[in-house]
Formats: structure tokens, C-alpha cells, sequence
């Protein structure tokens, strides 16, 4: 069906949400790694205009509150587009902070967030660097790098990379960083994190432009790469920048843009390499982070558990 407006592109009309099935075996509990650590986030959350972003927040409070009790060690994460539909101060105040930004749960002491393109809507993505200022790393650059328990993240400012808004000097400079940063933590597990991901079977698609970030990722033995952006849970069997299957050194990358705000469906031509696909569910991403493996696990609003997965560092 075309768009009912002829002149915009058909290229642009959202795919319909046909609510995926849950699974017959869905299991009532997550595999367990011993002592091992925790991350947990999504991306596109808040909107003042949905109210989806109230069951992410209290599902994530509710697994921070546990690993607390269980003195695990833990962090939240988000993967672009925080606040709906610009990224203002006032997006950030009133429909940020009474969800995820809740004083009075656990996230916001958790959080490390990236921004994405709707950042980008406010000049500068100021209200995000006020917002979240440390957590977010160096105002103008949002690109920073931590460790969790035994992995090594590197949180990335995607736009960056794919935007008009910045310079080639500005890409070089994050994809310089990223190489060094790469370079100097030679940790068996890595993981990274941004808002828009190289390949995709929702309605934005995969990026071109990342594929030098994605080399460095393959050359340097990243194993995991997470984003949001399409509005969907998806995914992938490790890949070569390239896109085809390599069991041995490519990279998972898994989208999880379903943290509040409208929720979207997948193409009609759906990538070979797609492992896994839920659409019309809001919900989190949790990684469970051991010395020399992960598991995944997707966690939908009401607490079913979809998609669990895994697989072992590189």
C-alpha cells in the first residue's frame, strides 16, 4: 500500500506491525552465568505522547534493585533518542524524567546514555549534555569508553558519523578515538554501544557510512555491538563488516529501539543474517556479562522472557 501522501517516497512509509506471536516455551527464568556482571538499557524511550516508557523504567529499576540486593555489578544503558520528539530541556523534564529519569529509582545512578538523532533536533544536543552531564562524556563529542566486571564498553555518538550536521574532521576524531581506545584495552570481551546500527530489517535500514567502524570492530575482536533507532527488537548472526556470516570473529549486533516510543514493523525483505525479530513489543535488553561468554535475553513489559542467546568472547 502506497503512502496516502503521493508525493513522499514510498520508500518512507513505515512497514504495519504484525504483534509477534509469543513463543510456546517462553521461560519463566534467565539463564545464569556465575559472577558475572550486568547491562541492561534500550533505545527510543521517552515521549510525553506514549506511555510505554513507564513499563521499560520499572522494568529496569526492578533488575537494578535485584543486582543491588545481590551486590552484582551492573550498569543501565541507553541507545539514542532519550527524549521525544526533539531532545529539549523541557522533553527531557517532562517526559524523561518521570520515567527513566526517576529520582526515586535506581537508573539515573546507573545510566550511561549516547544520543541519537533526535538529540540532534535541539543545536548541539545541549539539553542532553546538560542533562546527563558527566555520565555523557565530553560535551560536543559524546564518545567515552568504561569497564564492566571483566568487559570492556565503549559507548559511541553514532551521529556523528552519519550526520550532515558534522564534519568529515569531527568523524575522523571519533573513529581515531575509537581505534586508540580499541588499541589500548585488549580485554577478551568487548562490547559496544551506539544509536544506528550497519544493518537493520526495520523501516530506517542498516547504515553504509558505519562501515569503517564497523572494521575496526571486526579487526580488533569486538564481540558485541547494540543500537536502537529502528523502533523493533532484532538480532544477527556474527558478521563481517561485510554483512556475511563469520562464526569465528564476527560481530553480534542486536537492536533493541523498543524503550517507549512507538513501536514500528520490519520490511518485507528481511536480512539473511537475521537471527531474531519481535515487533509491537515494548521492552529492555539484558546482557548477562561473564569472564569469557555473554548472555542475552530480551525482557518485555509484564516479564516475558524472549530470545534468549548467547555465545563466547573473541
Amino acid at each position: 500500500m502506497l503512502c496516502p501522501a503521493m508525493l513522499i517516497a514510498v520508500a518512507s512509509c513505515k512497514p504495519p506491525i504484525e504483534l509477534t506471536p509469543p513463543p510456546a516455551d517462553a521461560p519463566a527464568a534467565l539463564v545464569a552465568l556465575s559472577g558475572a556482571s550486568i547491562m541492561i538499557g534500550a533505545g527510543d524511550i521517552a515521549s510525553c505522547t506514549q506511555i510505554l516508557s513507564r513499563g521499560t523504567a520499572a522494568l529496569v529499576d526492578s533488575v537494578l534493585r535485584a543486582d543491588s540486593i545481590a551486590k552484582v555489578d551492573d550498569v543501565a544503558i541507553t541507545m539514542g533518542d532519550n527524549a521525544y520528539t526533539s531532545g529539549t530541556a523541557a522533553q527531557f523534564t517532562n517526559c524523561f524524567t518521570p520515567t527513566w529519569g526517576d529520582s526515586e529509582k535506581r537508573i539515573l545512578k546507573k545510566l550511561r546514555p549516547v544520543p541519537g538523532n533526535h538529540e540532534y533536533y535541539s543545536a548541539d544536543a545541549a539539553p542532553y549534555y546538560k542533562y546527563f552531564g558527566s555520565a555523557a562524556g565530553s560535551v560536543g563529542k559524546g564518545y567515552y569508553s568504561y569497564d564492566v566486571g571483566a568487559w570492556h564498553v565503549i559507548a559511541l555518538n553514532t551521529e556523528i558519523l552519519v550526520s550532515p550536521l558534522f564534519t568529515d574532521s569531527a568523524s575522523k576524531a571519533e573513529l581515531d578515538w575509537l581505534e586508540k581506545d580499541l588499541k589500548a584495552h585488549k580485554t577478551l570481551c568487548t562490547v559496544a554501544y551506539g544509536h544506528h546500527p550497519r544493518f537493520s530489517s526495520g523501516w530506517h535500514g542498516g547504515d553504509p557510512s558505519l562501515g569503517r567502524m564497523w572494521q575496526l570492530f571486526y579487526d580488533n575482536g569486538v564481540d558485541l555491538v547494540l543500537t536502537g533507532h529502528d523502533h523493533d527488537y532484532e538480532r544477527f548472526l556474527p558478521m563481517t563488516p561485510a554483512g556475511t556470516v563469520d562464526s569465528a570473529k564476527g560481530v553480534t549486533q542486536i537492536i533493541a529501539g523498543t524503550g517507549g516510543e512507538e513501536l514500528r514493523g520490519f520490511r518485507k525483505a528481511i536480512l539473511p543474517t537475521s537471527a531474531a525479530r519481535i515487533m509491537g513489543r515494548a521492552g529492555v535488553l539484558l546482557l548477562t556479562l561473564g569472564k569469557a561468554e555473554y548472555r542475552s535475553a530480551f525482557l518485555e513489559i509484564g516479564g516475558r522472557i524472549w530470545d534468549q542467546s548467547g555465545g563466547k568472547c573473541h
